[in-house]
């Protein structure tokens, strides 16, 4: 494992948990849902889970002072975090989750790793709809709790903040991908939370995050088809990059899909619509559908 890739086959895994030593790999179950599934992805993980995995709790581990959903927490939490569930320095932490479309929340823990620090860091290919269509095993066992490790978060630059992303409109300073369906970014289709409207920032460009994934093999697409959507949707991966969705969550594919051709400074606006819609004049909201609540 001296070598680690973004993103591992459920082979290469099932091989990695059977051979690793202690402390060397950190397998996670990331399972977050949007409202509307009337899901518990920890209740789901009690019950299934790849053998020897731990849960990352998106909610809990998260800036629980901001008004706006799992916004990225300080270096201390995660900190403590990351080192209750046995992740030191030297772990390779391979993420997954149990959406049915393959990935959906995994490539977020992906990326709050390497925003604190952590390169090696990996997305189990198709998450567990994968490992499950290759026959591999599952367990409701949930096992020992690991001892205790040491994990030293060292924040990046990486978060775009509510300012940043409006002074953008007029500074064009970077891209803005927004990763949420095509009806909820142009405002026809409802946002999944009760007091939201939907609609767009200025200037964002569309690529709903399934565009990144293979809905027949439910895994990421080939380099070569993540570098062709880019380039349909007019994005230059040579120039600065932000992603963003509903709350922070699926803007991560966007820096995931972003990374396998070869860029790795993706940002994220961590507040995202939730923010948007909640702080921004109503002319600043761009939609098809309904205007901005009074």
């Amino acid at each position: 494992m001296a070598l680690v890739r973004p993103v591992v086959s459920p082979a290469w895994l099932a091989e990695a948990v059977r051979t690793a030593k202690a402390g060397a790999l950190r397998v996670l179950d990331t399972s977050w849902h949007l409202p509307t599934a009337r899901r518990d992805g920890r209740r789901e993980f009690e019950e299934k889970h790849i053998p020897g995995a731990a849960f990352f709790d998106l909610d809990e581990c998260s800036d629980r002072t901001s008004p706006y959903d799992h916004m990225a927490p300080g270096e201390r939490q995660f900190s403590q975090y990351a080192s209750r569930l046995g992740i030191g320095g030297g772990t390779h932490v391979v993420v997954y989750d149990a959406s049915e479309l393959g990935l959906f929340s995994a490539p977020r823990v992906w990326w709050l790793f390497r925003l604190f620090g952590h390169g090696r860091v990996s997305v189990l290919d198709g998450g567990l709809a994968a490992w499950c269509r290759e026959g591999l095993p599952v367990t409701a066992e949930l096992g020992e709790p690991p001892a205790l490790a040491h994990f030293q978060a060292s924040a990046k630059d990486w978060v775009k903040t509510y300012q940043q992303v409006l002074d953008n409109i007029d500074k064009q300073e970077f891209q803005l991908v927004d990763a949420r369906s095509e009806g909820r970014f142009r405002g026809t289709q409802p946002e999944p939370r009760e007091d939201f409207e939907p609609g767009h920032i200025p200037g964002s460009i569309n690529i709903p995050f399934t565009t990144f994934l293979n809905p027949e093999t439910l895994k990421v697409r080939s380099e070569k088809e993540l570098q062709r959507i880019f380039k349909e949707h007019k994005v230059d991966l040579t120039k600065p990059l932000v992603g963003t969705c509903g709350t922070g969550v699926t803007a991560c594919h966007v820096a995931l899909a972003a990374y396998l051709c070869g860029k790795e400074d993706t940002l994220i606006y961590d507040g995202a619509w939730m923010e948007w819609f909640k702080k921004a004049e109503p002319h600043l909201i761009i939609s098809e559908g309904t205007e901005k609540m009074k």
